[in-house]
């Protein structure tokens, strides 16, 4: 997988960068910066062209998800995750990922912990109906979102929330009067929940 990897301080979390359609990897450098300044960040991209704008994974039409393509594509997400790991030895690893970015975060989280136990998602929802059922238990996610977003609208994310916590994931959510995009209120609030986690 297309990837750019960016060194950083080995005692701090990992950031994986995934971008929302359209974009690429730097997209997100500057919020893991604001997160984090000194960690080191891994930023593939999606390996899906619609009409030729990077995506994570196929769908049907706007809000409609090819599900067995998520499924595929988190697996292949989560084994490059693992390879990643490998190569560049680090072990820690917070995935940050905007909207699509977010909701192939969510479904490796959700059906591949062994990849992936930590996430921070803006502007997500659920990206599968069906999933394992799997106990989650030592797996963190935070979740912000816009009340007022168009494309990730709240009971989708709050359906992806109770997915999260019905197998035992320790959630927390962060909820703006707004649409689809990343604040500044969010990244704050990420970054006090990645404090807490680190104390």
């Amino acid at each position: 997988m297309m990837h750019r990897y960016i060194e950083g301080d080995p005692d701090l979390p990992v950031f994986v960068l995934l971008h929302g359609t359209g974009g690429g990897p730097d997209d997100l450098l500057s919020v893991a910066r604001e997160l984090s300044p000194e960690s080191a960040t891994l930023a593939p991209t999606g390996p899906v062209s619609e009409n030729g704008a990077a995506r994570w994974f196929r769908r049907l039409s706007e809000g409609v998800f090819d599900h067995e393509d998520v499924r595929a594509r988190a697996g292949e997400l989560a084994d490059f995750l693992n390879d990643a790991r490998e190569k560049y030895g680090f072990g820690r690893a917070v995935a940050v990922g905007f909207s699509n970015g977010a909701n192939i975060a969510a479904a490796v989280a959700l059906t591949r912990p062994d990849a992936l136990r930590e996430a921070i998602l803006f502007s997500s929802m659920s990206p599968l109906p069906e999933l394992p059922s799997l106990d989650l238990t030592g797996t963190r996610i935070f979740l912000s979102n816009g009340e007022h977003d168009p494309m990730a609208p709240l009971p989708a994310n709050d359906e992806l929330v109770r997915q999260f916590r019905e197998r035992h994931a320790d959630v927390t959510t962060h909820r703006w009067p707004g649409g689809h995009q990343v604040t500044v209120d969010g990244i704050s609030a990420a970054k006090a929940w990645l404090a807490r986690v680190e104390a």
